[in-house]
């Protein structure tokens, strides 16, 4: 049904099913990516000449939007980074460096886990971590447990997991914190491609967001910074354009968000982030989720009736991502052969090392998906694993 609004569908035979990596790019996004190099490429916030102008108000537009995308209180608690890597390693390294103890879920991504290595956190060493249940669930009980053993921590969270798909229940999770005085941060790198956030509602402290995962270009996402925290966090880096008066005895910083936007922005995939954005509220939430849901049922009913096949939790409580293996079968033999077969999709750690040896695995296939897929990839798919499967075992 979508599909016609991405070149991607149009110039590939390729059945994509690795959204969980990075997500395609409708025409609206590349279009604007075109038009800003072509017709109105200068730098932000620095000349007043007209192009320069337009490039900052496009830029400073998408601002506003994400912010009542995710609905946020003020322009101001939106900070454009790289994406989710850099906004955790922001606030990893200038604010939440100081708290005694970081607490994080068995479900973590690695840049939700190696930024807190890097300073010299290990577990139970300034570093703890939520057990989850067999089915892969967020364990609340442990968590109050080491809430409780650990006052005014910082918690640093995903909200679905990009490995398994899981869904933490994010405003439990942080009212319960709250309660405990801890700070909390929540991984929202595969959130807006599947479900409707809201910063009101789920009242973190910090959310990250990346662009390239939500139909955005690569390269470009931001980080809610909730109101309270701005004036205390100080900047990532320094440089141009976050400076109010300098001389060689001390400089002065602009308020937030340009404190926190060294240097020249990734100007053309800010600009592209808005236009995603407006994309997606276009096409609706209740649409992509009604969709999603659907396909992601079928997925699971399909890969089912498929022999020896292992999977690590039911898709109670999760969406986009489903991981499987098949016993006796190397995944990385899959991997190569569906990819012949024109199936693009993920196998391995998927940076999520930690849970993975829990479980006594060295990795999973895992197909994931976005609302621009349909009945006839999950077919096509099937077909191909079941070809695989053939050829390896014969």
């Amino acid at each position: 049904m979508f599909k016609k609004d991405f070149p991607y569908f149009q110039n590939s035979k390729t059945i994509y099913l690795d959204n969980g990596a990075t997500t395609q790019k409708p025409k609206v996004v590349i279009d604007s990516q075109i038009e800003y190099y072509e017709q109105y490429c200068s730098n932000t916030h620095r000349s007043n000449f007209g192009h320069a102008n337009k490039a900052t108000q496009e830029f400073e537009k998408t601002r506003v939007t994400l912010k009542e995308f995710i609905n946020a209180s003020k322009n101001e608690e939106i900070i454009f980074t790289k994406g989710v890597t850099e906004s955790i390693n922001f606030i990893s390294s200038s604010f939440a460096k100081d708290f005694k103890t970081v607490i994080i879920s068995s479900l973590e991504h690695h840049s939700n886990i190696v930024p807190w290595h890097m300073q010299g956190r290990s577990l139970g060493n300034g570093l703890e971590v939520v057990k989850c249940n067999d089915n892969l669930d967020f364990d609340l009980e442990h968590f109050e447990e080491l809430l409780k053993a650990n006052p005014n921590a910082f918690v640093s969270v995903t909200h679905i997991s990009n490995a398994f798909g899981k869904i933490h229940d994010i405003e439990t999770i942080t009212k319960l914190a709250h309660s405990y005085g801890a700070v909390v941060l929540i991984d929202g790198a595969q959130s807006l491609a599947h479900l409707k956030v809201d910063m009101q509602k789920y009242d973190c402290d910090f959310f990250a967001i990346s662009g390239h995962k939500t139909f955005a270009p690569t390269g470009v996402g931001a980080i809610y910074i909730k109101e309270k925290y701005l004036k205390d966090i100080k900047p990532y880096q320094t440089g141009g354009a976050t400076i109010h008066e300098v001389d060689f005895n001390s400089s002065t910083l602009l308020d937030s968000p340009y404190k926190f936007e060294a240097g020249t922005q990734n100007i053309a995939g800010v600009i592209g982030f808005g236009k995603a954005l407006e994309y997606l509220t276009h096409i609706k939430y209740e649409n992509i989720e009604s969709i999603e849901n659907h396909v992601y049922k079928y997925l699971d009913e399909e890969l089912a009736k498929i022999p020896n096949i292992i999977f690590y939790n039911d898709i109670s409580n999760s969406i986009g991502s489903r991981s499987f293996n098949f016993e006796g079968i190397v995944h990385d033999d899959i991997g190569i052969l569906v990819d012949k077969m024109n199936i693009a999709l993920r196998v391995g750690h998927h940076c999520a090392q930690p849970i993975m040896k829990k479980l006594g695995i060295k990795g999973t296939i895992r197909v994931s998906t976005a609302f621009y897929n349909d009945y006839v990839d999950v077919d096509k798919l099937i077909e191909a694993l079941k070809k695989a499967l053939r050829m390896l075992k014969d």
